[in-house]
């Protein structure tokens, strides 16, 4: 199907303006499509590129439009009765409550957006409600078995040494895997021992770096500049040039992070449902079980809301309860 204005605009809005990151603007983008496949199978409704572009002209200029004619019009004009429609199509494949949840909060945004701007007749999210979903606490491993996967990689090759800089890098400051493929050469402030981070709504923020990941990104560094296929690529500027690359150069993705994690995952027998985020959920936990403030923790992880950082209080408070129950003499009932 013919992308149409609409959609398109929608998410340069997103990028643009909401400052969304590719990865959230694509998948907020891949929910909208499915809406409009959804119209397109269970309507009649079809795309012709054409009649699609002057429909959106047509509502961007603030011209009356009477009964819906084209695939744009339906999406404009459609109820809260449609959208449920939706739901309960997506209910009936056995979606989840969180994937439905985020369907509905990429619906909800794009009907506030094109009733803000005058192109969808009123806005029929006001009437749907978002499912309660079941709090999930965020899954941590041990100081134990972070050391094991930290060990895991061969330091004999300069794509090994890489690898044990990135899982160092992830445990030590907590970062997204988006934002660890994004630093570049001048984002590590060896001096100062920090990484300039850029997170959600390209917002800056400096996170400091434990010494042996450090020296670890630092040896990698300096085997990477004397490595001879590299050389040309090193050469570049350095805030346009990727800190960890891939063996042809370019920029490591976050879906190559998590296959070099599964394979080390695989080497020690660790758990392979632990991903590099749980790396972050770990950074958390470990700081506040040993006595770091909610608000640094906050900080750390580029959280907008406090609240966001809280659910890590649940997880430090389970370690708590099954310490104190394992070590004080009188904590098991008679």
């Amino acid at each position: 199907m013919t992308a149409l204005p609409l959609t398109d605009a929608f998410n340069r809005y997103l990028t643009d303006e909401r400052q969304f990151s590719p990865y959230t603007a694509r998948c907020y983008g891949a929910d909208l499509k499915q809406f409009v496949d959804f119209l397109v199978e269970h309507l009649g409704k079809a795309a012709d590129a054409s009649a699609e572009q002057s429909a959106y002209e047509r509502r961007v200029a603030g011209q009356s439009v009477g009964s819906p004619t084209t695939l744009t019009d339906t999406i404009c004009q459609a109820d809260s009765e449609l959208i449920r429609r939706f739901l309960e199509h997506l209910d009936q494949n056995q979606y989840s409550a969180a994937t439905l949840a985020r369907k509905i909060a990429t619906l909800r945004s794009f009907y506030k957006w094109a009733a803000r701007n005058k192109i969808a007749v009123s806005n029929p999210m006001v009437a749907i409600r978002t499912p309660r979903q079941n709090k999930r606490l965020p899954k941590s491993i041990t100081i134990e078995q972070v050391e094991q996967l930290l060990s895991a990689p061969d330091e004999k090759d300069v794509l090994g040494l890489r690898d044990r800089a990135i899982l160092q890098t992830l445990y030590s400051t907590g970062l997204r895997v988006s934002e660890l493929v994004g630093l570049t050469f001048a984002d590590a402030d060896f001096e100062q021992r920090v990484l300039r981070v850029k997170g959600k709504g390209n917002k800056d923020r400096l996170v400091p770096l434990g010494q042996r990941a450090m020296d670890t990104i630092g040896r990698y560094v300096t085997r990477l500049r004397n490595d001879a296929r590299y050389i040309t690529i090193l050469k570049g500027e350095a805030d346009k040039t990727p800190l960890f690359i891939n063996k042809h150069g370019k920029r490591l993705s976050s879906r190559s992070v998590r296959r070099k994690l599964d394979k080390y995952l695989g080497q020690v027998g660790l758990d392979a449902s632990i991903s590099p985020h749980t790396l972050r959920h770990t950074f958390a936990t470990h700081l506040l079980d040993n006595g770091a403030d909610l608000r640094s923790v906050q900080a750390l992880l580029g959280h907008q809301s406090l609240s966001t950082t809280q659910v890590y209080t649940h997880v430090s408070g389970q370690r708590l309860r099954e310490t104190y129950d394992k070590a004080h003499p009188r904590a098991e009932a008679s």
